[in-house]
C-alpha cells in the first residue's frame, strides 16, 4: 500500500478516548485507546477493532468514534510491533500473524471481559483482523463479528488483473526488502507501517502458516471453531485482495459460526472506488457504516441494502 492508495491516515484520537497498556498474554506491552460511556448498561456491546496488517489502530479512530456515538464502547489498539505497541529497536523484533491472534488479540478480549463485565464482546475485524479474531483461545467470548475485505493474502485469490504486480510487490520485493534490514521498513518506502519480518514472512507464504501439526497432506489454517459468533463479511469489489474466493475461503474455517457474506460494487452505493482499504474512512460514514452498525445491534441486516447477502455452508477449503 502506498500513500495514493490509502486514505489520509487519521493522525488524531478523538478525545473521549482514554489511551491504555495491557500486557498481551506473554506479558508484551500492548498501546491501544478505550472509548467507554460513562453508566455500564449489561446489554450495551463493548467493540474490539482488530487492524488490517501493519495499519495502525489510530487509523481506525473516526469509526470508533462513530460506534461510541451510536451507543456502544469500543476497544482499538495495535499489535506488537505497530504504532502504540512498537518496541525502542525494529531490527531483529520478533513477531508473527499467530502471535498477533493468539497473544495480542487473546489480551483484548480478556481486557474486554474484565473492564465490561457482563456486556456482549462483538468484534470488527479489517483484512487480516478478520483472521485474529480466529486464532485467539477465547474466541467463544465473541458474539458478533463484522470483517471487511478479510482473507488470508494467498496470491492466488488476488484480483487476476492485478494478481501478477501483486505477487511481485508483496510476496517478492518486500520479502527481499526485509532480508536486507531484519525488519520491513514500511513508513520508509510509504508502504504500511514498518512491519516485524515474521510478519512479513507469514504474509509472503500464508499457506504455511498457522499449522500446529504440520503435514504434507494438509496446507493452510486450521479451522476456527471456537468461534461461534454471528459473523457478516462485507467485501467490495474492486478490492483486489478480497476476491469472492479469497473472502470465502477465509469464512470457511469459522466452522462454528453462522456466516454471511454481503458483496458491494462501489456503483451499489454511487461510488466508483472503495478497494480494500477505504471501507473506514469517514467518507463513508452515512453509505457503509451502518452495514456494520446494524450488525453489531441485531445480527441481521434490514431494509435496503447495497450488494448481493448471501448464507455460507461448508467447512474450511485447502489451496
Amino acid at each position: 500500500m502506498t500513500a495514493s492508495e490509502c486514505p489520509a491516515a487519521l493522525s488524531t484520537v478523538d478525545r473521549i478516548a482514554v489511551p491504555f497498556v495491557e500486557p498481551a498474554a506473554d506479558g508484551y506491552a500492548l498501546g491501544g485507546f478505550q472509548w467507554r460511556h460513562g453508566e455500564r448498561q449489561a446489554e450495551r456491546p463493548v467493540v474490539i477493532i482488530n487492524a488490517a496488517t501493519s495499519l495502525r489502530c489510530r487509523y481506525y479512530s473516526r469509526f470508533a468514534d462513530y460506534l461510541f456515538a451510536n451507543g456502544l464502547d469500543v476497544i482499538t489498539y495495535d499489535y506488537r510491533g505497530i504504532g502504540e505497541s512498537r518496541p525502542a529497536s525494529m531490527g531483529g523484533f520478533r513477531a508473527s500473524w499467530s502471535d498477533w491472534g493468539m497473544l495480542d488479540f487473546e489480551a483484548m478480549l480478556q481486557r474486554a471481559r474484565r473492564e465490561f463485565p457482563g456486556q456482549p464482546i462483538d468484534v470488527v475485524g479489517h483484512s487480516f483482523g478478520g483472521c485474529a479474531a480466529g486464532l485467539a483461545s477465547s474466541g467463544q467470548l465473541i458474539r458478533r463479528l463484522v470483517t471487511v475485505g478479510a482473507q488470508f493474502a494467498y496470491w492466488r485469490d488476488y484480483a487476476p488483473a492485478m494478481r501478477w504486480k501483486m505477487f511481485a510487490k508483496w510476496h517478492l520485493l518486500m520479502p527481499l526488502v526485509t532480508g536486507l534490514y531484519g525488519y520491513f521498513p514500511g513508513k520508509r518506502l510509504g508502504w504500511l507501517e514498518d512491519t516485524p519480518k515474521g510478519v512479513v514472512a507469514d504474509w509472503s507464504t500464508p499457506t504455511k502458516r498457522y499449522e500446529k501439526r504440520p503435514s504434507a497432506r494438509r496446507r493452510g489454517p486450521l479451522p476456527f471453531p471456537q468461534v461461534q459468533a454471528q459473523l457478516l463479511a462485507i467485501s467490495l469489489t474492486d478490492d483486489p485482495f478480497g476476491t469472492r474466493a479469497a473472502i470465502e475461503r477465509l469464512l470457511c474455517y469459522f466452522t462454528g459460526s453462522e456466516r454471511s457474506h454481503l458483496r458491494i460494487e462501489p456503483e451499489d452505493i454511487g461510488e466508483t472506488e472503495v478497494g480494500h482499504f477505504a471501507f473506514f474512512h469517514s467518507r463513508f460514514q452515512e453509505k457503509l457504516w451502518p452495514i456494520a452498525l446494524q450488525w453489531l445491534r441485531k445480527a441481521e441486516l434490514t431494509g435496503e441494502l447495497p450488494g448481493q447477502l448471501s448464507k455460507l455452508q461448508g467447512g474450511p477449503q485447502t489451496k
